[in-house]
C-alpha cells in the first residue's frame, strides 16, 4: 500500500518537467491568436491588403497542421526530448525572423517557420509528459498543464493588445524569445530522458502528401464559401477535394505495409475513437466561440481589441477554476461522467449566446463565459488522460498527435463552417437593419449548441471506470 501511494504521489521532479514542457505549449498556442490584434498595424506598417495579412494568421495555423501528423514519426525516430528541443529552436528561429520581417510575404514565410517549430511542441510535449508520469498520475497531471490551451486563445488578444500599447508589432514575436530560451536551458536537467528509439521506420510521404494538404485545402473550401470572393463551384469543389483527400488517407494508413504517418487503427483502440469525437466537437466549440464572439464585439458593439479581450477573459478564469475541479475528481470519478457534465456546462453558457439581442449586459455575458470555461476544463484533461492510460510507452507518440491533430481538425473546421453559417445569416438578416447583426450572430451559436449534442455521443462512449485498467504498463518516473 505505501509503495502503491509513493508511485502516485506526483513529485517535484515531475512538476518541473511539467513546468518546462507547458512553456512550449503556452508560446505555440499563444502565439495562434496573440498576432490578430496587429492586423491594423501590419496593413500600415506593410502598405498591404486584409487579404494578404489574413494569411499571417492562416498560413501559421496550416503550418502547424501539417507538423502535427509528422511529431509521433519524429519523436519515434529521434527521441521525444530531442524532437522537442528541435521544435523549440525552430519556433525561436522563426520567431525572431518574423520581428525582422521587412515585407507582408517574408512575414508569411517567417510564420510557416515558426508554424512548423509550434505544430511539434504540444502532441511532443504531452507524450514526454504521459512517458513520465505513467498512468497513475497523468490524470492530475494533465488537468492542471491541460488548460495551458484552453487559455492561451483568452490570453492572446489580451498580451498582444497590452504589448501595442507601449511597443511595436515585432515586439509580439519577441515575447516567446525569453520564454523558449528559458525552456531550452530547462529541458535537458528537468525532463527525463525518454526511451531509445528501436525501430527506424521510413517516413510516410504518402500519408504526408495527403493528410495535412487535405486538411487545408477542406478548410480554404469550406472558408471561401463563407467569403465568396471565389465562383461557388470552385470553392465547393475544393471542400469535396480535401474531404477526398483525407478518405484517401484512412484507405492509404489501412493498407499499407509500412508504418503510416497516422495509423488509422489507432482509433479503434478504446477509448481513442470516442476521445476524438469528444475533441473534435470541443475543437469546434472553443475555437468556433473564440471566432465568433470577439467579432461581434468589435463589429456588432464597436468595442476595441483590449476591451473585447477583457470581456472574453472570464471564460479563461472558469477553464482556471475548472482545472482545479478536476485535479481533485479525476481519479474519483469515471471519464463519462466528468466530459458528460462538462458537456452540459458548455451548453448551459452557450444558450445565453444564442440570444444576443437581449443579452446585452456584461455581466451577463461574463457569467456565461464563466461557465462555459469551467465546462471545458472537465472535457479536454479527462479525455486525454483516459487515452494516456491505456496506451502502452510506444504507442503515446502516436496517441498524442491523434489527440492534438483531431483537436486543431475540429476547431480550423469548425471556425470556416461557423464563418459559412454567419455570411449566410448576415446575408439573411440584413433586412432588420442594425438589429440584424447580433440576430445573425445568435443564429451562428444555435450551430455551436449543437456541437453539445453531437458531443453527447462520443462522451457516452468513454470508459465509466476511474481508475486506470490494471494492464496498463507503467512509465518510468522522472528523476
Amino acid at each position: 500500500m505505501a509503495e502503491a501511494a509513493t508511485r502516485e504521489r506526483i513529485d517535484p521532479a515531475l512538476w518541473r518537467a511539467a513546468f518546462v514542457l507547458v512553456l512550449g505549449t503556452f508560446m505555440a498556442t499563444l502565439d495562434a491568436t496573440i498576432v490578430s490584434v496587429g492586423i491594423r498595424e501590419l496593413i500600415a506598417d506593410f502598405d498591404a491588403s486584409v487579404t494578404e495579412i489574413q494569411w499571417v494568421t492562416t498560413a501559421y495555423l496550416l503550418a502547424v497542421v501539417t507538423a502535427v501528423p509528422a511529431s509521433g514519426w519524429l519523436a519515434g525516430r529521434f527521441g521525444g526530448r530531442r524532437t522537442w528541443l528541435a521544435a523549440v529552436a525552430l519556433f525561436l528561429l522563426g520567431s525572431a525572423l518574423c520581428a525582422l520581417a521587412w515585407s507582408a510575404t517574408s512575414l508569411i514565410a517567417f510564420r510557416v517557420l515558426q508554424g512548423l517549430g509550434g505544430g511539434l511542441l504540444p502532441p511532443t510535449g504531452q507524450a514526454l509528459l504521459a512517458r513520465a508520469a505513467g498512468p497513475a498520475r497523468i490524470g492530475r497531471v494533465i488537468s492542471v498543464v491541460g488548460v495551458v490551451p484552453l487559455l492561451s486563445p483568452v490570453l492572446g488578444p489580451l498580451i498582444g493588445g497590452s504589448i501595442l500599447g507601449v511597443a511595436d508589432w515585432p515586439w509580439l514575436f519577441y515575447v516567446n524569445l525569453p520564454i523558449g530560451i528559458v525552456a531550452l536551458a530547462l529541458a535537458p536537467r528537468c525532463v527525463p530522458a525518454d526511451l531509445p528509439p528501436t525501430r527506424r521506420e521510413p517516413f510516410d510521404f504518402v500519408g504526408a502528401a495527403l493528410l495535412s494538404p487535405g486538411i487545408a485545402v477542406l478548410v480554404f473550401g469550406l472558408g471561401e464559401v463563407g467569403a465568396r470572393t471565389m465562383p461557388i463551384g470552385v470553392a465547393l469543389g475544393a471542400a469535396v477535394l480535401g474531404v477526398g483527400m483525407l478518405a484517401g488517407f484512412g484507405w492509404h494508413g489501412l493498407r499499407t505495409d509500412r508504418t503510416p504517418l497516422l495509423d488509422p487503427r489507432l482509433f479503434a483502440r478504446p477509448p481513442l475513437g470516442a476521445a476524438a469525437l469528444a475533441l473534435v466537437v470541443l475543437g469546434a466549440s472553443v475555437f468556433g466561440t473564440m471566432f465568433l464572439l470577439p467579432l461581434y464585439l468589435q463589429e456588432g458593439r464597436g468595442l476595441s481589441a483590449w476591451e473585447a479581450g477583457l470581456l472574453l477573459a472570464p471564460q479563461g478564469i472558469g477553464a482556471a477554476a475548472g482545472s482545479l475541479v478536476v485535479n481533485r475528481l479525476i481519479d474519483r470519478l469515471a471519464t463519462r461522467t466528468l466530459v458528460l457534465t462538462g458537456i452540459a456546462l458548455i451548453a448551459i453558457g452557450t444558450a445565453p449566446l444564442t440570444n444576443l439581442a437581449v443579452l446585452r449586459t456584461d455581466a451577463l455575458l461574463g457569467s456565461a463565459l464563466l461557465v462555459r470555461g469551467v465546462g471545458i476544463a472537465m472535457i479536454s484533461a479527462p479525455v486525454m488522460s483516459a487515452v494516456y492510460r491505456r496506451m502502452r510507452p510506444p504507442e503515446l507518440p502516436g496517441a498524442s498527435c491523434a489527440l492534438n491533430m483531431i483537436n486543431t481538425v475540429g476547431g480550423s473546421v469548425g471556425t470556416a463552417l461557423l464563418a459559412v453559417v454567419l455570411q449566410s445569416r448576415l446575408a439573411e438578416r440584413e433586412v432588420l437593419g442594425a438589429m440584424g447583426v447580433p440576430v445573425a450572430f445568435a443564429d451562428a451559436f444555435w450551430w455551436v449548441l449543437g456541437c453539445c449534442v453531437v458531443a453527447v455521443l462520443g462522451a457516452a462512449l468513454l470508459p465509466g471506470a476511474a481508475k486506470p485498467d490494471s494492464a496498463a504498463t507503467p512509465a518510468p518516473r522522472a528523476r
